[in-house]
Protein backbone atom coordinates (compact mmCIF):
# COMPACT_ATOMS: atom_id res chain seq x y z
CA UNK A 1 0.00 0.00 0.00
CA UNK A 2 2.72 2.26 0.83
CA UNK A 3 3.84 1.59 -2.60
CA UNK A 4 0.57 2.44 -4.28
CA UNK A 5 0.43 5.81 -2.05
CA UNK A 6 4.37 6.79 -3.02
CA UNK A 7 2.83 6.17 -7.07
CA UNK A 8 0.07 8.31 -6.46
CA UNK A 9 2.36 11.04 -4.89
CA UNK A 10 4.55 10.78 -7.96
CA UNK A 11 1.77 11.06 -10.46
CA UNK A 12 0.28 14.15 -8.83
CA UNK A 13 3.38 16.19 -8.59
CA UNK A 14 3.87 15.24 -12.42
CA UNK A 15 0.29 16.71 -13.58
CA UNK A 16 0.70 19.80 -11.83
CA UNK A 17 4.08 20.53 -13.49
CA UNK A 18 2.32 19.39 -16.77
CA UNK A 19 -0.62 22.05 -16.03
CA UNK A 20 2.15 24.97 -14.95
CA UNK A 21 4.59 24.21 -18.04
CA UNK A 22 1.34 23.85 -20.22
CA UNK A 23 -0.37 27.12 -19.15
CA UNK A 24 3.25 28.91 -19.22
CA UNK A 25 2.39 30.79 -22.19
CA UNK A 26 4.99 33.02 -24.42
CA UNK A 27 6.28 36.51 -22.81
CA UNK A 28 3.71 39.01 -23.26
CA UNK A 29 5.92 41.58 -24.40
CA UNK A 30 7.39 39.81 -27.20
CA UNK A 31 3.89 39.28 -28.42
CA UNK A 32 2.85 42.72 -28.31
CA UNK A 33 5.80 43.64 -30.40
CA UNK A 34 5.27 40.71 -33.14
CA UNK A 35 1.83 42.62 -33.10
CA UNK A 36 2.91 45.73 -33.71
CA UNK A 37 5.41 44.48 -36.36
CA UNK A 38 2.30 42.62 -37.80
CA UNK A 39 0.06 45.97 -37.98
CA UNK A 40 2.71 48.19 -39.12
CA UNK A 41 3.73 46.03 -42.23
CA UNK A 42 -0.01 45.82 -43.34
CA UNK A 43 -0.56 49.38 -43.00
CA UNK A 44 2.77 50.54 -45.00
CA UNK A 45 2.58 51.31 -48.90
CA UNK A 46 5.93 49.80 -49.53
CA UNK A 47 5.13 46.54 -51.98
CA UNK A 48 8.79 45.24 -49.56
CA UNK A 49 7.53 45.77 -46.29
CA UNK A 50 4.07 44.10 -47.68
CA UNK A 51 5.94 41.07 -48.59
CA UNK A 52 8.03 41.17 -45.26
CA UNK A 53 4.52 41.51 -43.11
CA UNK A 54 2.81 38.34 -45.30
CA UNK A 55 6.24 36.16 -44.65
CA UNK A 56 6.21 37.37 -40.56
CA UNK A 57 2.41 36.00 -40.46
CA UNK A 58 3.15 32.50 -42.36
CA UNK A 59 6.25 31.86 -39.95
CA UNK A 60 4.55 32.90 -36.74
CA UNK A 61 2.15 30.37 -37.57
CA UNK A 62 4.88 27.52 -37.81
CA UNK A 63 5.32 25.64 -34.51
CA UNK A 64 8.06 27.23 -32.19
CA UNK A 65 9.13 23.86 -30.59
CA UNK A 66 9.55 26.31 -27.41
CA UNK A 67 7.02 24.72 -25.37
CA UNK A 68 7.47 21.82 -23.60
CA UNK A 69 10.53 20.87 -24.73
CA UNK A 70 11.12 17.69 -22.30
CA UNK A 71 8.39 16.07 -23.82
CA UNK A 72 8.60 16.54 -27.69
CA UNK A 73 12.35 15.26 -26.78
CA UNK A 74 10.87 12.01 -26.59
CA UNK A 75 9.30 11.57 -29.79
CA UNK A 76 11.80 9.63 -32.01
CA UNK A 77 10.52 10.84 -34.73
CA UNK A 78 8.97 14.67 -34.38
CA UNK A 79 8.60 15.21 -38.18
CA UNK A 80 6.53 12.48 -39.08
CA UNK A 81 3.64 12.70 -36.18
CA UNK A 82 3.99 16.78 -37.18
CA UNK A 83 2.73 15.65 -40.49
CA UNK A 84 0.36 14.02 -38.76
CA UNK A 85 -1.13 16.53 -36.89
CA UNK A 86 -1.53 18.98 -39.88
CA UNK A 87 -2.72 15.97 -41.80
CA UNK A 88 -5.79 16.64 -39.41
CA UNK A 89 -5.88 19.97 -40.30
CA UNK A 90 -6.30 21.21 -36.45
CA UNK A 91 -3.53 23.86 -35.60
CA UNK A 92 -1.77 21.65 -32.72
CA UNK A 93 1.90 21.73 -31.63
CA UNK A 94 3.57 18.98 -30.74
CA UNK A 95 3.67 20.11 -27.15
CA UNK A 96 0.10 19.75 -26.70
CA UNK A 97 -0.25 16.49 -28.14
CA UNK A 98 2.37 15.42 -25.79
CA UNK A 99 0.94 17.35 -22.89
CA UNK A 100 -2.74 15.43 -23.80
CA UNK A 101 -0.28 12.07 -24.11
CA UNK A 102 1.13 12.08 -20.65
CA UNK A 103 -1.97 13.58 -18.95
CA UNK A 104 -3.96 10.50 -19.97
CA UNK A 105 -1.35 7.75 -19.07
CA UNK A 106 -1.16 9.04 -15.42
CA UNK A 107 -4.46 9.24 -15.41
CA UNK A 108 -5.08 5.60 -16.54
CA UNK A 109 -2.31 4.63 -14.35
CA UNK A 110 -3.55 6.04 -11.30
CA UNK A 111 -6.98 4.68 -12.18
CA UNK A 112 -5.68 1.53 -11.76
CA UNK A 113 -3.63 1.74 -9.03
CA UNK A 114 -6.91 2.84 -7.26
CA UNK A 115 -8.51 0.35 -8.72
CA UNK A 116 -5.62 -2.54 -7.26
CA UNK A 117 -3.89 -3.15 -9.96
CA UNK A 118 0.06 -3.87 -9.47
CA UNK A 119 2.43 -0.57 -10.18
CA UNK A 120 4.33 -2.75 -13.42
CA UNK A 121 1.14 -3.80 -14.35
CA UNK A 122 -0.21 -0.16 -13.81
CA UNK A 123 2.35 1.86 -15.29
CA UNK A 124 2.64 -0.82 -18.66
CA UNK A 125 -0.99 -0.40 -19.07
CA UNK A 126 -1.24 3.35 -18.54
CA UNK A 127 1.83 4.20 -20.89
CA UNK A 128 0.19 1.70 -23.71
CA UNK A 129 -3.39 4.00 -23.73
CA UNK A 130 -1.64 7.19 -22.75
CA UNK A 131 0.26 6.74 -26.33
CA UNK A 132 -2.01 4.67 -28.20
CA UNK A 133 -5.32 6.28 -27.74
CA UNK A 134 -4.18 9.45 -29.31
CA UNK A 135 -2.42 8.04 -32.41
CA UNK A 136 -5.81 6.33 -32.64
CA UNK A 137 -7.68 9.41 -32.53
CA UNK A 138 -5.24 11.34 -34.92
CA UNK A 139 -5.56 8.39 -37.15
CA UNK A 140 -9.02 8.22 -37.26
CA UNK A 141 -9.73 12.29 -37.55
CA UNK A 142 -6.96 11.90 -40.53
CA UNK A 143 -8.93 9.59 -42.04
CA UNK A 144 -11.90 11.11 -41.78
CA UNK A 145 -10.63 14.12 -43.32
CA UNK A 146 -9.40 12.64 -46.28
CA UNK A 147 -12.50 10.70 -46.82
CA UNK A 148 -14.10 14.34 -47.11
CA UNK A 149 -11.60 15.63 -48.97
CA UNK A 150 -11.86 12.65 -51.78
CA UNK A 151 -15.64 13.00 -51.68
CA UNK A 152 -16.04 16.58 -52.42
CA UNK A 153 -12.34 16.80 -54.61
CA UNK A 154 -14.40 15.85 -58.39
CA UNK A 155 -17.08 18.82 -57.28
CA UNK A 156 -13.76 20.73 -57.11
CA UNK A 157 -12.34 19.27 -60.50
CA UNK A 158 -15.51 20.67 -62.21
CA UNK A 159 -15.93 23.88 -60.82
CA UNK A 160 -11.96 24.48 -62.00
CA UNK A 161 -13.28 23.64 -65.31
CA UNK A 162 -16.39 26.06 -65.88
CA UNK A 163 -13.63 28.29 -64.67
CA UNK A 164 -11.27 27.58 -66.93
CA UNK A 165 -13.68 26.86 -70.02
CA UNK A 166 -15.41 30.39 -69.11
CA UNK A 167 -11.64 32.08 -69.19
CA UNK A 168 -10.47 32.45 -66.23
CA UNK A 169 -6.94 31.86 -65.52
CA UNK A 170 -5.63 28.95 -63.29
CA UNK A 171 -4.83 30.53 -60.22
CA UNK A 172 -8.07 32.68 -60.32
CA UNK A 173 -9.61 29.42 -60.67
CA UNK A 174 -7.68 28.07 -57.54
CA UNK A 175 -9.14 31.10 -55.71
CA UNK A 176 -12.66 30.74 -56.89
CA UNK A 177 -12.52 26.59 -55.79
CA UNK A 178 -11.35 27.85 -51.75
CA UNK A 179 -13.91 30.20 -51.11
CA UNK A 180 -16.68 28.45 -52.81
CA UNK A 181 -16.16 24.73 -52.34
CA UNK A 182 -16.44 23.63 -48.26
CA UNK A 183 -14.66 21.42 -45.95
CA UNK A 184 -11.12 20.40 -46.31
CA UNK A 185 -11.18 21.11 -50.13
CA UNK A 186 -11.66 24.55 -49.77
CA UNK A 187 -9.12 24.67 -46.90
CA UNK A 188 -6.62 22.99 -48.51
CA UNK A 189 -7.05 25.07 -52.26
CA UNK A 190 -6.98 28.69 -49.64
CA UNK A 191 -3.37 27.58 -48.25
CA UNK A 192 -2.64 26.74 -51.83
CA UNK A 193 -3.63 30.25 -53.04
CA UNK A 194 -2.02 32.15 -49.98
CA UNK A 195 1.28 30.42 -50.46
CA UNK A 196 1.00 31.60 -53.87
CA UNK A 197 0.62 34.91 -52.68
CA UNK A 198 3.68 34.97 -50.71
CA UNK A 199 6.00 34.41 -53.37
CA UNK A 200 6.12 30.43 -54.08
CA UNK A 201 4.86 29.09 -57.14
CA UNK A 202 1.66 26.87 -58.01
CA UNK A 203 3.64 24.09 -58.59
CA UNK A 204 5.38 24.25 -55.33
CA UNK A 205 2.42 25.05 -53.36
CA UNK A 206 0.56 22.11 -55.26
CA UNK A 207 3.60 19.65 -54.22
CA UNK A 208 3.63 20.82 -50.65
CA UNK A 209 -0.21 20.40 -50.22
CA UNK A 210 -0.13 16.80 -51.52
CA UNK A 211 2.94 15.74 -49.79
CA UNK A 212 0.82 16.54 -46.84
CA UNK A 213 -2.05 15.10 -47.66
CA UNK A 214 -0.86 11.70 -49.30
CA UNK A 215 -4.07 10.87 -51.02
CA UNK A 216 -3.46 9.41 -55.15
CA UNK A 217 -6.97 12.55 -56.02
CA UNK A 218 -4.56 15.17 -55.29
CA UNK A 219 -1.18 13.52 -56.60
CA UNK A 220 -2.78 12.76 -60.26
CA UNK A 221 -4.15 16.49 -59.91
CA UNK A 222 -0.75 18.16 -59.69
CA UNK A 223 1.03 15.58 -62.08
CA UNK A 224 -1.82 16.30 -64.32
CA UNK A 225 -0.82 19.99 -64.20
CA UNK A 226 2.42 19.70 -64.47
CA UNK A 227 2.40 17.55 -67.41
CA UNK A 228 -0.05 20.10 -69.08
CA UNK A 229 2.41 22.51 -68.43
CA UNK A 230 4.68 21.17 -70.09
CA UNK A 231 3.33 19.55 -73.06
CA UNK A 232 0.39 21.88 -73.50
CA UNK A 233 -3.73 20.96 -74.47
CA UNK A 234 -6.87 20.90 -73.25
CA UNK A 235 -6.22 21.45 -69.70
CA UNK A 236 -10.18 22.02 -69.22
CA UNK A 237 -10.95 18.59 -71.04
CA UNK A 238 -8.05 17.19 -69.49
CA UNK A 239 -9.14 17.98 -65.78
CA UNK A 240 -13.10 17.30 -66.86
CA UNK A 241 -12.26 13.42 -67.86
CA UNK A 242 -9.90 13.43 -64.52
CA UNK A 243 -12.70 14.03 -62.53
CA UNK A 244 -14.35 11.71 -63.90
CA UNK A 245 -12.33 9.01 -63.74
CA UNK A 246 -11.67 10.26 -59.95
CA UNK A 247 -15.69 9.63 -59.66
CA UNK A 248 -15.29 6.21 -60.78
CA UNK A 249 -12.26 5.20 -58.69
CA UNK A 250 -14.69 6.25 -55.76
CA UNK A 251 -17.61 4.27 -57.06
CA UNK A 252 -15.23 1.21 -57.07
CA UNK A 253 -14.06 1.81 -53.30
CA UNK A 254 -17.75 1.88 -52.21
CA UNK A 255 -17.99 -1.49 -54.12
CA UNK A 256 -15.43 -3.21 -52.37
CA UNK A 257 -16.58 -2.07 -49.19
CA UNK A 258 -20.18 -2.71 -49.21
CA UNK A 259 -18.63 -6.29 -50.69
CA UNK A 260 -16.61 -6.64 -47.56
CA UNK A 261 -18.99 -4.91 -44.40
CA UNK A 262 -20.22 -8.25 -43.90
CA UNK A 263 -16.92 -9.84 -43.28
CA UNK A 264 -15.23 -6.96 -41.42
CA UNK A 265 -18.00 -6.60 -38.92
CA UNK A 266 -17.66 -10.67 -37.97
CA UNK A 267 -14.18 -10.03 -37.52
CA UNK A 268 -14.52 -7.11 -35.90
CA UNK A 269 -16.87 -8.46 -33.10
CA UNK A 270 -15.22 -11.71 -33.27
CA UNK A 271 -11.56 -10.10 -32.10
CA UNK A 272 -13.06 -7.38 -29.67
CA UNK A 273 -15.51 -9.52 -28.05
CA UNK A 274 -12.47 -11.71 -25.57
CA UNK A 275 -10.99 -8.35 -24.68
CA UNK A 276 -14.18 -7.03 -23.71
CA UNK A 277 -15.37 -9.67 -22.00
CA UNK A 278 -12.26 -9.62 -19.76
CA UNK A 279 -12.32 -6.06 -18.67
CA UNK A 280 -15.88 -6.73 -17.88
CA UNK A 281 -14.51 -9.46 -15.62
CA UNK A 282 -11.72 -7.36 -14.04
CA UNK A 283 -14.18 -4.56 -13.11
CA UNK A 284 -17.04 -6.44 -11.68
CA UNK A 285 -14.48 -8.96 -9.77
CA UNK A 286 -11.05 -8.14 -9.97
CA UNK A 287 -10.54 -10.59 -6.92
CA UNK A 288 -11.53 -13.55 -9.78
CA UNK A 289 -8.64 -12.32 -12.41
CA UNK A 290 -5.81 -11.10 -9.70
CA UNK A 291 -4.12 -13.99 -10.57
CA UNK A 292 -3.26 -13.14 -13.80
CA UNK A 293 -2.08 -9.87 -13.04
CA UNK A 294 0.23 -10.84 -10.07
CA UNK A 295 3.92 -11.34 -10.95
CA UNK A 296 5.41 -14.59 -10.03
CA UNK A 297 8.67 -14.32 -8.91
CA UNK A 298 10.11 -17.58 -10.13
CA UNK A 299 9.34 -16.52 -13.72
CA UNK A 300 11.44 -15.05 -15.63
CA UNK A 301 10.73 -11.06 -15.92
CA UNK A 302 8.40 -11.55 -13.03
CA UNK A 303 5.61 -13.15 -15.35
CA UNK A 304 3.34 -15.99 -14.49
CA UNK A 305 2.03 -18.86 -16.51
CA UNK A 306 -1.28 -16.67 -16.86
CA UNK A 307 0.32 -13.68 -17.89
CA UNK A 308 2.89 -15.65 -20.20
CA UNK A 309 -0.38 -17.29 -22.13
CA UNK A 310 -1.96 -14.02 -22.36
CA UNK A 311 0.41 -12.83 -24.28
CA UNK A 312 0.88 -15.74 -26.26
CA UNK A 313 -2.66 -15.31 -26.99
CA UNK A 314 -2.35 -11.54 -27.98
CA UNK A 315 0.35 -12.04 -30.51
CA UNK A 316 -1.48 -14.84 -31.95
CA UNK A 317 -4.77 -13.07 -32.27
CA UNK A 318 -2.81 -9.73 -33.52
CA UNK A 319 -1.50 -11.68 -36.27
CA UNK A 320 -4.45 -12.74 -37.50
CA UNK A 321 -6.39 -9.79 -37.33
CA UNK A 322 -2.88 -8.26 -39.85
CA UNK A 323 -3.20 -11.14 -42.06
CA UNK A 324 -7.29 -10.59 -42.72
CA UNK A 325 -6.56 -6.91 -43.12
CA UNK A 326 -4.20 -7.55 -45.68
CA UNK A 327 -6.59 -9.82 -47.04
CA UNK A 328 -9.51 -6.79 -47.94
CA UNK A 329 -7.14 -4.10 -48.38
CA UNK A 330 -7.48 -3.38 -52.39
CA UNK A 331 -5.74 -0.73 -54.25
CA UNK A 332 -7.73 0.70 -57.04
Amino acid sequence: MNMNLILLAGLLTTMVALVFFAFAGPSADKASTRRLALIRGRHTDSAEAMMEARMRKAISTRQTGNEMKLLVSLIPNPENLAKRIRMTGRKWTLAQYMTVCAFLCLGIIALLVLRGFSPLTAILLGVAGGLGIPHKVISSMIAKRIAQFTAKFPDALELLVRGLRSGLPITETLGVVATEVPGPVGEEFRLVTERIKIGKTMDQALIETAERLGTAEIQFFVITLAIQRETGGNLAETLSNLATVLRQRAQMKLKIKAMSSESKASAYIIGVLPFVVFGLICWINYGYMEPFFTPDPERIFGLGLMQMIGLGGLCWMSIGAFIMAQMINFEI
